[in-house]
């Protein structure tokens, strides 16, 4: 599905209305558009209510669901604390929501605009189009700016957003205030100037400036200067104001300037601008209206000789303002559109819709898109799926204080029924030296009273390797042992461990209890990655040390099939010291063994190797080192030849990037069992567990 955000270079470019322009130019090429606003900025006040403009003219003009922004507060404080991630999250969660509400070709999504007070924002945009896989379009503000100037806007923020990742579809020139003639040379120049710095960027339009479509009305002047309408109350609405005449002078040297469109600004007792205002109107110029200032209203003798004048659909408005600090006040009105006026925003959009050329847009809807899912969609889809799963997950390290904490949020957030095996009182201690509260449903069961009824299943499982009762007993003393028998007789549906035990601590039992999937010729893992802009899914690295070219091929096979599972499209890079035939060796052979192996068995995915890293994850590189290739540069799992490479890299890239590691998951067991790394973070137990709520549903 197409989705292109609006970005602005500058924070008056007319972002709304160049982006409900592009929405009405997708309506009227017959194709079903959505909107989208990811954060709201600035407000509008409708019926004692504030709302995003953006969001309200969507919803007034093109009767399109539509779903509330973040709120600018709240992105403010998840930046202040870090929490970046958890913001795109949101916005992606957001998006998703609203894609479900109506079927449509192409999402219009209105980027945020930065301004003095927050230039943080800037940055954002980038974030944005990476995390909802949306191309950019530029507004770029022409309005008493050269071609060169123009040009060099673009040229700056088409290096800031430089990026393999995103796409920037083109740009869009708004309010050109050049004459006629010179319009199209502007452009042509513009557009020129942009190819000599870079490859060519569609324009998609070029706007010229048009006074008419930003008139504001007397309805909006009297509403800002809270002035009180002495007459033509009915006209406020549909009298719009091109231009403010400031009664300074005598009204001879200021007559000419008494033209259609034009409020008249003056205290009440200049009677010669009175006088003149009258015959202009009586004469049929159709003045936009009159304010009176200082609080002074005409005579009653001069009301009388101007009283034909009133006859007319003229606004009078009364303020208690001087006449110099009235059109100070007026000047500073703000630009956008108020909510109420929809005709203005209406003709606005029509405007920018018939100067917009989008075929190339249009040609590319539908079109396959990038298929890499991005961070926040991974996050948000595996919440999710975790709560439509809703799987009792039961955790032997019951009282290990990360794992409390683990617990608790997905008690709260619905991910998971969590089942804590530890004293209750244990628990609460370490609740208490958290400052956390025990949500009053959260699972805790005491080992201790528990243990005696897992024996005798336990020993008819064990029994061929002559487990007595007694033997049972000590080992299920053990908690992970103990949980893996709850697992193992259907009590629960997933078990996580890991934070204070070995992973073959947490995997031995399993092996002994749950066993291996028929189809499995072992156990293997996957860490889902999430890097920046992309999940990518690294396997193994928790499990085998060792993998002969056989297990190598099986655990390719299942990490893409557990990619493909979570929304991850499988492109299998085989890694290696050596792409290709350039490099010789054990090692080397092993994994063209591996990757023929693989392809033998599935045909149906797409596998390559060997490769080395930067061939299979940058496009440069894999289309210089392996130039026929269909993973080359596009890898999005990558299968390791041993556990020391694995762990290595997997480890390296988590803590030097920066980036979170979601895993390990265990693939190749008949029910799912996951270990964590010790070093597990408590948002690393907590995508732990919804994963393998997510497995218990497969």
């Amino acid at each position: 599905m197409s989705a292109f955000i609006i970005v602005p270079t500058s924070n008056r470019a007319g972002l709304t209305s160049v982006s409900l322009g592009i929405l009405r130019a997708f309506e009227q090429s017959n194709n079903k558009p959505l909107f989208f606003k990811p954060i709201e900025q600035s407000y509008v006040t409708q019926l004692e209510q504030q709302i995003d403009p953006a969001v309200h003219f969507a919803q007034e003009l093109f009767h399109l669901p539509t779903v509330a922004p973040l709120a600018l507060s709240e992105v403010e404080m998840l930046i202040s604390q870090g929490k970046d991630d958890d913001m795109i999250e949101l916005v992606v969660q957001r998006l998703s929501e609203l894609r479900l509400q109506q079927a449509h070709d192409v999402v219009v999504i209105e980027g945020v605009s930065p301004d003095s007070d927050r230039p943080f924002l800037a940055d954002k945009n980038l974030a944005l189009a990476r995390a909802l896989q949306a191309e950019i379009i530029l507004v770029v503000s022409a309005y008493n700016a050269t071609a060169e100037q123009v040009a060099e806007q673009v040229a700056l923020y088409v290096h800031d957003y430089d990026d393999d990742h995103v796409r920037i579809a083109g740009f869009v020139l708004n309010s050109i205030n050049v004459a006629e003639q010179e319009f199209v040379p502007f452009v042509e120049e513009v557009s020129r100037r942009i190819a000599s710095n870079r490859a060519p960027l569609a324009c998609l339009g070029a706007v010229k400036y048009a006074a008419e479509k930003s008139m504001f009305r007397m309805k909006d002047m009297a509403r800002y200067l809270n002035a009180r309408v002495l007459h033509g109350a009915e006209f406020l609405d549909s009298s719009r104001v091109k231009e403010l005449v400031v009664a300074g002078r005598s009204a001879t040297h200021m007559v000419d300037r008494f033209k259609a469109g034009a409020v008249i600004i003056a205290s009440g007792d200049r009677e010669d601008v009175m006088m003149a205002t009258a015959l202009r109107v009586i004469s049929g110029t159709p003045l936009a209206g009159v304010i009176l200032t200082c609080n002074e209203i005409p005579s009653q003798n001069l009301q009388a000789l101007i009283a034909p004048a009133l006859k007319s659909e003229l606004p009078v408005l009364l303020t208690e303002h001087d006449t110099f600090n009235t059109a100070n006040i007026l000047s500073h009105m703000p630009s956008g559109v108020p909510a109420d006026d929809l005709s203005r925003m209406d003709s606005m959009v029509d405007y920018v819709a018939e100067n917009l050329q989008i075929n190339a847009l249009l040609q590319n809807l539908g079109q396959s898109k990038d298929v890499r899912l991005s961070p926040p969609a991974f996050r948000y889809r595996m919440m999710q799926l975790a709560r439509a799963a809703n799987k009792r997950i039961v955790l032997p390290e019951g009282s290990e204080p990360r794992t409390v904490q683990a617990a608790i949020i997905c008690q709260q957030k619905g991910i998971a029924r969590c089942v804590l095996l530890a004293k209750p009182a244990e628990v609460q201690e370490v609740a208490e030296k958290l400052n956390v509260t025990l949500p009053v449903d959260l699972e805790i069961l005491d080992p201790d009273l528990l243990r005696q009824q897992y024996v005798e299943p336990m020993v008819a499982l064990r029994k061929h390797k002559g487990l007595t009762p007694e033997l049972a007993l000590r080992q299920l003393e053990d908690t992970v042992v103990l949980g893996t028998m709850m697992l193992a007789q259907n009590d629960v549906d997933g078990l996580v461990s890991g934070a204070i035990h070995t992973t073959a601590n947490t995997i031995r039992p399993a092996l002994q209890l749950i066993k291996t999937k028929p189809e499995a010729s072992l156990v293997s893992s996957v860490f889902f990655m999430l890097m920046p802009d992309q999940v990518l899914v690294y396997g193994d690295c928790a499990v085998n040390p060792e993998p002969s070219a056989a297990e190598l091929a099986d655990i390719a096979i299942q990490s893409a099939d557990s990619a493909k599972a979570f929304g991850v499209e499988p492109k299998v890079a085989m890694i290696s010291y050596s792409t290709g035939t350039s490099g010789a060796g054990a090692e080397v052979e092993k994994v063209k063994e591996a990757t023929d192996l693989a392809k033998q068995k599935r045909p149906d995915l797409l596998i390559d190797g060997p490769l080395q890293y930067d061939a299979a994850s940058v496009l440069s590189v894999g289309r210089q080192k392996a130039p026929d290739s269909p993973v080359a540069g596009q890898a999005t799992v990558f299968v390791f030849p041993d556990l020391n490479t694995g762990n290595t890299t997997y480890k390296a890239v988590q803590r030097s990037a920066n980036v979170l590691s979601v895993g390990p998951m265990l693939q190749g067991l008949n029910k799912p069992v996951n270990d964590l790394s010790r070093g597990a973070l408590v948002d690393d137990i907590v995508y732990t567990i919804a994963l393998t709520a997510i497995q218990a549903t497969q």
